[in-house]
Formats: C-alpha cells, sequence, structure tokens
C-alpha cells in the first residue's frame, strides 16, 4: 500500500496530486527548486523538500528517501515521459506512479512511437528528409510534447532555421535536441484517447490550440461520430498493446473527415484530463494510485454521460499570447465549475515556468449546456495585476464557430484573437447531411504578433523601437548596427518559459542601434533594437 507521494512536479498538477492523495489518505511531499520557493505547491504539501532543479532526477529520489516517501508521482512536463527516471525510482526501491521504462522509452520517442504504430496497423502522417515530406511541413522535437520544438516550414528557405530553432527549444526543454520532419496537415481536428493500460475510456478534442498549444478542450469531440469514435479507439488500444502500456495516458491523433493519423503517445497525465473525468465519472489521479499498487481498474468504469469543456487561464497576452509576469494582486474565480488552479491571490508569475493561473472545467447535459456553464464562469471571474488571456476565453467561448463544434487546429489562424466573430446565417434544412467534395480554403497567414514588439506606423523615414514583448533572455542575436534588413526578417530571438519567440523587422530598414546582446536578460518593454528607412 502507498502510504506517502512526492511529487516530482510544480504548480497546478502537484495540487491536483495532493488533492486526491489526502482524500485517500496518503501523505504528500513537495519539491521546490530554488527560484520557486513562494509557489502555492510548496506550501500546500505535508513536507517540502528542497531540491536543486525540477530535472535532476537525483534530487526527486534524494528528496523521497529523505522524507520516506514510498512512491513519486511525476505529473506533466520536466522528467514526466522520462524512461531512465522512472528506471532509476524503480532501482531506488519506490513505486513509480506510471508506465514501465521500457514503455516510456517505445512511446516517448516520437520516430520510435511511429514505427511501432504502423507495425501495428495504426495509420501515421508521413515522415521523412524534407524533400521526401514536401512543403509545407512541420519540425518536431523527438522527445518533445506540449508544442516545444515546433515549428511549420512553408518552403525551402525557411527550413535551416526553423531546424535550429527546435533543435534549441527542444535541448532546453527535453534535453535531447533530436527533430525530425513531418507532413503537415493544414486544418485537421485534433483528438486524443484517454487510455488506462490498453483500454480506450473516451476521447477529448483539442483542436483549438495557439503556438501548437491547448487552449480549449473537450469531451465527447463533436468531430467524430460513434463509428468514428471506436476505430480511434481501437487503434489508441493496439498501439498501448503494442508498446506494453500500464498506468494513464493519452494517444494523440490527427483526424480529417473519416482519416485519422497517429501523432504520439504521452506517458503521463494530461493537463485536460479533467474533462474525461467529469464525462466518464471517474478520478484519473486515483486510477493511477491504484493501478501503481498493482490494482485492476478495468471493471466498474462508468458509461459517459454529458459534455464537458475545460479553458486554461494563462498570464499572457490575450491578442499576441506572450507569456506576461506579474504579481497577482486579486484573484476572484468561478464557484459553480470545477477550478484546478496553481496560484493564489498575492502569488508572482515569473519567468521561468508556465504562466498558467486555472483550468475552467464546465459540465452539461449537453454540449450546449457546458458551454453555457463556462460562459457565465468566465464572466464571473477577475484576476488584477498582471495581464491574462481573459478576454481572449470569454471571446472565445461566445464565437459562433466554436458553439457549433467547427473548429480545427486552423481556428486562431482563421480567426484571430479577439476579432468579429462572422455574422452566421442561420442553417438551411439540409445543411448537416449535405456535404460538397470542395477544397479548402487557402491558408491564412498566422495572426501577426510582431506589431506587439514594434512601435511604428510603416515605412517613411521614421525611426522604429522593436521592444520585448514579454520579459525573457536574448538567446540569439541576428543582426548588428548599421545592417540593412528586409521586412519580416528575424532581428532578434527571444526564450522565456522554454520557447522561443523571433521578433522581425516591420519593414525594409537600416539598423540604427542594437541596445541588447545574446544572454541579457531584459523585461518586457524594453527597448532591444532601434530601426531607419
Amino acid at each position: 500500500m502507498i502510504r506517502k507521494v512526492l511529487v516530482a512536479n510544480r504548480g497546478e498538477i502537484a495540487l491536483r496530486v495532493f488533492r486526491t492523495c489526502r482524500e485517500l489518505g496518503i501523505a504528500t511531499v513537495a519539491v521546490v527548486a530554488p527560484d520557486d520557493k513562494g509557489s502555492l505547491h510548496a506550501r500546500s504539501a505535508d513536507e517540502t523538500v528542497d531540491i536543486a532543479s525540477y530535472l535532476f532526477s537525483e534530487e526527486h529520489i534524494r528528496a523521497a528517501k529523505l522524507t520516506a516517501a514510498d512512491a513519486i508521482h511525476p505529473g506533466y512536463g520536466f522528467l514526466a515521459e522520462n524512461g531512465d527516471f522512472a528506471e532509476a525510482v524503480n532501482a531506488a526501491e519506490l513505486v513509480w506512479i506510471g508506465p514501465s521504462p521500457e514503455a516510456l522509452r517505445a512511446g516517448g520517442d516520437k520516430l520510435e512511437a511511429k514505427r511501432i504504430a504502423q507495425a501495428a496497423g495504426v495509420p501515421v502522417v508521413p515522415t521523412g528528409e524534407p524533400d521526401e515530406v514536401g512543403y509545407p511541413l512541420v519540425v518536431k522535437a523527438a522527445a518533445g510534447g506540449g508544442g516545444r520544438g515546433m515549428r511549420v516550414v512553408r518552403s525551402p528557405g525557411e527550413l535551416n532555421e526553423a531546424l535550429d530553432a527546435a533543435r534549441r527549444e527542444a535541448k532546453a526543454a527535453f534535453g535531447d535536441d533530436r527533430v525530425f520532419c513531418e507532413r503537415y496537415v493544414e486544418r485537421p481536428h485534433h483528438v486524443e484517447i484517454q487510455l488506462l493500460g490498453a483500454r480506450a475510456i473516451g476521447e477529448r478534442d483539442c483542436s483549438i490550440q495557439r503556438r501548437h498549444q491547448k487552449v480549449l478542450e473537450e469531451a465527447p469531440s463533436p468531430a467524430v461520430d460513434d463509428a468514428l469514435r471506436a476505430a480511434i479507439g481501437e487503434a489508441a488500444s493496439a498501439f498501448a498493446r503494442a508498446v506494453g502500456y500500464e498506468n494513464a495516458g493519452t494517444a494523440e491523433f490527427m483526424v480529417e473527415s473519416r482519416d485519422f493519423y497517429f501523432l504520439e503517445l504521452n506517458g503521463r497525465i494530461q493537463v485536460e484530463h479533467p474533462v474525461t473525468e467529469l464525462v466518464a465519472n471517474i478520478d484519473l489521479v486515483r486510477a493511477q494510485l491504484r493501478i501503481a499498487s498493482g490494482e485492476d481498474v478495468s471493471e466498474g468504469l462508468s458509461p459517459r454521460h454529458g459534455h464537458a469543456v475545460e479553458v486554461r487561464l494563462y498570464a499572457e497576452d490575450p491578442r499576441t499570447f506572450f507569456p506576461q509576469t506579474g504579481r497577482i494582486e486579486r484573484l476572484r474565480l468561478p464557484t459553480e465549475v470545477r477550478v484546478d488552479a496553481g496560484v493564489e491571490e498575492g502569488d508572482v508569475i515569473g519567468i521561468a515556468y508556465d504562466p498558467m493561473i486555472a483550468k475552467l472545467i464546465a459540465h452539461g447535459t449537453t454540449r450546449t449546456d457546458a458551454l453555457d456553464a463556462l460562459r457565465a464562469a468566465l464572466d464571473e471571474t477577475e484576476v488584477s495585476g498582471v495581464t491574462t488571456n481573459l478576454p481572449f476565453l470569454r471571446w472565445l467561448v461566445s464565437h459562433p464557430a466554436v458553439r457549433a463544434g467547427e473548429t480545427t487546429t486552423s481556428f486562431l489562424v482563421e480567426h484571430p484573437p479577439l476579432s468579429r466573430p462572422p455574422v452566421r446565417e442561420a442553417p438551411a434544412a439540409w445543411r448537416r447531411p449535405f456535404r460538397l467534395n470542395l477544397p479548402p480554403p487557402a491558408p491564412a497567414p498566422p495572426p501577426d504578433v510582431d506589431a506587439a514588439a514594434a512601435d511604428h506606423s510603416g515605412p517613411g523615414g521614421e525611426q522604429s523601437a522593436v521592444v520585448a514583448p514579454m520579459p525573457g533572455t536574448v538567446i540569439k542575436l541576428l543582426v548588428s548596427a548599421g545592417e540593412e534588413v528586409r521586412a519580416r526578417q528575424p532581428l532578434v530571438v527571444l526564450e522565456a518559459m522554454k520557447m522561443e519567440t523571433p521578433l522581425t523587422s516591420p519593414y525594409a530598414a537600416t539598423v540604427r542601434a542594437v541596445h541588447i546582446a545574446e544572454g541579457d536578460r531584459v523585461a518586457g518593454g524594453a527597448l532591444l533594437i532601434e530601426l531607419e528607412e
């Protein structure tokens, strides 16, 4: 029996695991890095141990031994899908609350996972050399997840910079800079299957994303019917059986019409797991603990009921999604929906970690009921002291395309954040069963976030100041004073929260002055580069 659990993580997921442990009478241990001492999770466990870094496996094991913990729960991110960490935990005679090291290695390496999926008869997106894959393509980190180490490339001229950036970001986030190229599917639905071992227990739709990271998730998916749901679920189970999967995990797929393609296996609990919990009436963390204790959880699962929708409240600009920092002076979260928060009023959102404040999850008898409840909850939410994406979330859950369940991964390209929603005509009586086989619309450019980093009104002899859109570190300076640059040429690359943001020239110009150097840490709004025509 597990009596004490150390959570090798921080923030919202650590608090989520603590909650279930307390319900089960299991003691909890938090770990805290030097730059995270004031965090809510560090003051919420039964015991707290200082560690050098969340990325050092030996530090978590030392903390577990120091506190006589029986088991380690990795949460998500950091070392959650690291097979070597899982192996080290087992070697230290501690219980690893997750899949086996072998399954993590097989499923966590995206290239190996694709090979296994193909051998198991699961369809995958074509992968290979850029000339073989063709354009557009997407560069992905082999050991990645959460949108880190990903770059969309639309022409050969963009490839080298994308490869370099993806490698740097992957190395910073995962300690592994291997990347690969995959055919880019423009407008798919992103559908994932929740697994317990090799059993599929329902799907989630995570199509609405920014910077390849999810912002709204729901269960069940409005993009699949019962037949397609069964086919995707069986494909997920087939892959799980092929890698000998245990514990909770998620198989992710892209869906185009009736076709679907395996993307990756996430060998951990997902950020969006609450929507499945509400629809399937299951506590997935409790299931993880039971599986790790050797219990069988295959029986007693409830049939699916109702609909659930989740949004992520972040400290970030609601138009550009650049992360923001600051002290939360006021935080009022709703009471009529589930809230999984990672901070409290008075806490500081810093530069080192993910800026998520809370997840708001609404459940209803129908999809409309759930969206209505979520909209009311967002209206009730208040945050001050730090810029958040709350206006964006309110806009999002009221958008006609979202309400109609017609969103794909290109939603925020086709509908820039906070833009005026299009006027939607009432559907004709034949709209649902009738389908025209027309080609999809041409890809639209992404929202222009570079404007947030430059104070200018276009060429004309005036000087332009390129400023930092958020606090960060200058990891690459690409120009020098006196250099001529073309419109939208990258000038500098900032890194914040292990994500890179290139800042580009607003128009063809000459670099008048450079005020930063590589390695500098800059505040939001800091002057970086001056330009003149």
